[in-house]
């Protein structure tokens, strides 16, 4: 880097130009009036190369897919395609070239108004592939089935999917179809889980089982012991002692015989978060002891064959194989061992655990990765307790897992958009602009400025940042005590900037705004530290110019994502566009968060007041687009997320329409609006969404199109809910 030269007016690049050196600092001595740059910066200036045309060259979607790990984490359901897009493929490996659907697409049919063809939904989205969940489900039931074929296990898999995964009903009935041939159940850990698993299963398999975890009161008890009237495969998972006396004593009242489990706390667990309700200090199941002693009391009462199921967990996202292994020969060695107390053991229950790889790296020394595959996890399971049983002459078990996240993460995809970018610009000093900065200066300050200057000439940057810190503090101090203006500490401001960014040590990291709530969309990330893929789900022809990190709209200084796969604290992006901008769609900027069907919206909450996004069920089809919304809700309305939290959006309403009506005059002269047109925004204000509305076409107080009212209310909502006053 060439020396920092005298030159009071710094040249100004125009915007994406890098320079092989950078312009001076200006010096506190007089200057000429027609300044010339120094050798060293007439060479930078020559020697400038446009940035568009260097990061443009050579770059293709294959590249963006490398740069993004795409194909890592998204193999076998996404993929980048070569029109720079994120690409469905909703069969996984089996999907053929024209059933793939472009992500972007599926966007711009749920968010362009309906004049235009599309739904009218505002972002943020989420876009459901319920063929990527039957995928899913298939996938994990041919692993096992290859497993138990392979090694001649005597018995078969029957899963079960935890609904406190996912409790969306579509998803449910998705899965309890979509597994009805195989006999895939649910698992519910609570009253309103297992009011809606029952539910569900009146349409699944009747061998489909019911399992029945959680804390357990004599109402729960008594939902599973009906639900085992009404012929649907239920087990009672006891994960406290003393819920068997309360099974036993319902079971008599009720006249039914129940299948019983028992949740075992193994040794075994593996480090992490994801292990830490396992081991014997784990927050559920019985020690060796109490396994006894529920053993003793069932034999006491006549009802020891009523215990048939085994089941433990050893935590979610298990890394390897090798500690599956370790857990599930422990649990063997258990369950052979409740099989010669005299239990009628029929199923071991692994639990959950079958992890997802977030970052593609296939890695076993990470939470967010594992170091196996489908087929690999089936096999493990399969022969760890083959190997116990046969050794212990026990009859082969039925295999059952609990394998939530891996059912559905992969299956929707959270899309939001970018608002704006902050860019960090570093002013322009003039000769004008400098002469009025030192004239403020302190003597201290003004003695700072000469040693930056001069430390500058002798190129020791290291000092010249010591000499910054300092100049800054006292002009800061100074603007306290009201003796610098205003004018002069952003001149400060900007010329320390301009010193960093000369010496190379300026943030080139730029935050974008997102139209999304961090703490209701991405649980996990603020709570946990979990990472998800984050993309452009579009522009991926065009290599990506900047980093960034992505803040949100919430009003709290944790609602940013700073962390991402890889280990990065930056993501690479796109530049911000205007109106007409990229690809067609206007100069938006989308991005994904994909493997988040998970938990995300289980565990989401309404922090600002911030609701859910509007969700789109997208299936394949052979349509000229490859794809068909099978579904479209919009995201809850203000008055929804208010009415959560006990207000009432009707007598709120009433109350600002009658201080209207007292403040406005009805035909609105000399207050713009009258009291009429005020009350009509207000119902529109609590019909909309939380989120900001970036649709080009104005729509406030003044004048709201009937389309757009429209797309804001719910359409199956009754005319007293639409409030018809807005329409008049």
């Amino acid at each position: 880097m060439p020396a920092l030269a005298c030159y009071v007016d710094p040249a100004v690049l125009p915007p994406g130009y890098v320079l092989a050196g950078e312009p001076s600092l200006p010096s506190p001595d007089p200057c000429p009036t027609n300044p010339t740059p120094t050798t060293a910066v007439s060479a930078a200036l020559a020697s400038a190369v446009p940035m568009n045309d260097a990061i443009s060259s050579h770059w293709n979607p294959s590249l963006s897919a490398s740069l993004y790990k795409v194909d890592g984490w998204g193999a076998p359901y996404f993929s980048v395609n070569s029109s720079g897009n994120v690409s469905i493929r909703p069969y996984g490996t089996d999907t053929q070239p024209h059933q793939e659907i472009d992500l972007l697409k599926v966007v711009k049919k749920a968010s362009d108004p309906r004049s235009e063809g599309g739904l009218g939904l505002q972002l943020p989205l989420i876009v459901r592939l319920p063929d990527v969940l039957k995928n899913r489900l298939e996938s994990l039931q041919s692993a096992f089935d290859l497993a138990v074929h392979s090694n001649g296990y005597e018995s078969h898999y029957q899963g079960v999917y935890p609904v406190k995964c996912n409790q969306d009903r579509f998803v449910v009935e998705d899965i309890v179809k979509f597994g009805s041939g195989f006999r895939f159940g649910l698992e519910a850990g609570s009253k309103p889980e297992l009011l809606l698993a029952m539910s569900c299963l009146c349409k699944g398999s009747p061998e489909a089982l019911l399992v029945c975890n959680g804390f357990k009161d004599a109402e729960y008890i008594s939902l599973a012991l009906v639900a085992r009237k009404l012929a649907l495969n239920t087990v009672i998972v006891l994960e406290q002692e003393e819920e068997v006396d309360l099974v036993i004593d319902l079971s008599r009242r009720l006249a039914v015989r129940p299948v019983i489990g028992v949740r075992a706390k193994l040794r075994t667990k593996h480090s992490g978060h994801f292990g830490s309700t396992s081991g014997e200090k784990g927050k559920f199941g019985l020690t060796t002891t109490q396994i006894l002693r529920v053993v003793k009391k069932l034999e006491h009462v006549g009802m020891l064959e009523c215990l048939q199921l085994l089941h433990f967990h050893i935590g979610s996202q298990i890394p390897s194989t090798t500690l599956l292994a370790d857990g599930v020969s422990e649990a063997a060695q258990i369950y052979c061992e409740l099989v010669r107390l005299g239990a009628c053991m029929q199923v071991i229950d692994i639990g959950g655990g079958l992890g997802i790889d977030y970052d593609g790296s296939k890695s076993g020394g990470s939470d967010i990765s594992v170091s196996y595959s489908l087929e690999e996890y089936a096999s493990a399971v399969v022969q760890a307790v083959k190997f116990v049983c046969d050794r212990k002459a026990v009859k082969h078990p039925m295999l059952c897992s609990e394998s939530g996240r891996a059912i559905v993460s992969h299956h929707s995809v959270l899309i939001f958009e970018a608002v704006s970018a902050t860019v960090a610009e570093t002013p322009a000093m003039t000769s004008v602009g400098l002469q009025y900065l030192i004239e403020g200066l302190s003597e201290e300050a003004h003695a700072d400025y000469r040693n930056l200057s001069a430390a500058a000439m002798r190129g020791e940057y290291e000092t010249c940042l010591i000499y910054c810190d300092q100049l800054k503090q006292r002009c800061v101090e100074q603007f306290k005590e009201g003796s610098l203006g205003m004018e002069q500490l952003a001149s400060v401001d900007g010329l320390c900037d301009l010193v960093s960014k000369l010496i190379g040590l300026s943030d080139p990291i730029r935050t974008y705004h997102v139209n999304l709530s961090v703490f209701t969309s991405i649980p996990d990330f603020w709570g946990i530290g979990q990472l998800f893929p984050i993309i452009p789900i579009h522009r991926l022809d065009q290599r990506p110019g900047v980093k960034g990190i992505l803040s949100d709209l919430t009003c709290d200084s944790d609602g940013k994502i700073d962390k991402f796969i890889g280990g990065e604290s930056s993501l690479p992006l796109h530049e911000m566009e205007g109106e007409g901008g990229v690809s067609g769609v206007g100069g938006k900027y989308y991005l994904g968060m994909f493997l988040g069907g998970a938990y995300e919206e289980a565990l989401g909450g309404i922090h600002n007041l911030f609701g859910g996004p509007s969700v789109v069920r997208v299936s394949q089809s052979d349509g000229p687009h490859s794809f068909a919304v099978t579904r479209a809700v919009p995201g809850p309305s203000c008055g929804d997320v208010l009415r959560v939290m006990q207000h009432e959006p009707e007598l709120m309403f009433e109350t600002l329409k009658h201080r209207a009506e007292e403040f406005l005059h009805e035909d609105g002269i000399g207050n713009g609006m009258s009291h009429a047109s005020l009350a009509t925004g207000l119902a529109r204000s609590f019909h909309n969404m939380p989120y900001l509305m970036l649709q080009s076409s104005s729509c406030g107080y003044y004048y709201c199109g009937d389309d757009s009212y429209n797309l804001a209310t719910d359409p199956t909502a009754g005319e007293d809910e639409q409030w018809s006053f807005i329409c008049a």
